[in-house]
């Protein structure tokens, strides 16, 4: 019975799990990998954090607010890796390299190697996917030629 159901668990991740975590890390992260290390090398347009409001989940918190350049400005982004001590109303200095939905923190942080990672899991995850799949594809293809060939073979009796 555990056979059974570790067997079924492992099919379903293999099947279902790899596909989902591809397509998750690979469609929301990939994107701001080149961000992340541009602002993590000091690049991009510096500016101005202001904080607005503060949304907070199980484990950390996230700044939203109002990011201002010297060639202009955008309203309703996220800061990336936002320093300590920081309330509405406050600002921070920032760095815009065109991320998907904030800005980066000129302190510095760990987003680029949390990106980097999830990245990197979705890649790995797509390519183990699609080795499994040709396996199966492969092993299936080589059986059924086997069972042919027997079908063809005549019995001795």
């Amino acid at each position: 019975m555990i056979e059974k159901i570790s067997s079924w668990r492992m099919k379903f991740f293999l099947w279902v799990g790899l596909p989902v975590i591809a397509i998750i890390g690979l469609a929301m992260s990939a994107p701001d990998v080149g961000p992340a290390w541009q602002a993590k090398s000091g690049g991009g347009t510096a500016g101005t954090f202001t904080a607005v409001s503060e949304e907070c989940g199980r484990r950390s918190c996230t700044w939203h607010g109002d990011f201002e350049a010297a060639e202009g400005g955008a309203a309703d982004v996220i800061l990336y890796d936002a320093p300590d001590g920081l309330t509405a109303g406050g600002t921070a200095a920032a760095r815009d390299t065109g991320a998907g939905k904030g800005v980066f923190s000129a302190e510095g942080g760990s987003t680029w190697l949390l990106v980097t990672g999830i990245t990197l899991a979705g890649a790995l995850a797509a390519i183990a996917w699609v080795v499994i799949v040709v396996r199966t594809i492969t092993t299936r293809r080589r059986d059924k030629a086997a069972i042919d060939r027997l079908a063809r073979t005549p019995v001795q009796g």
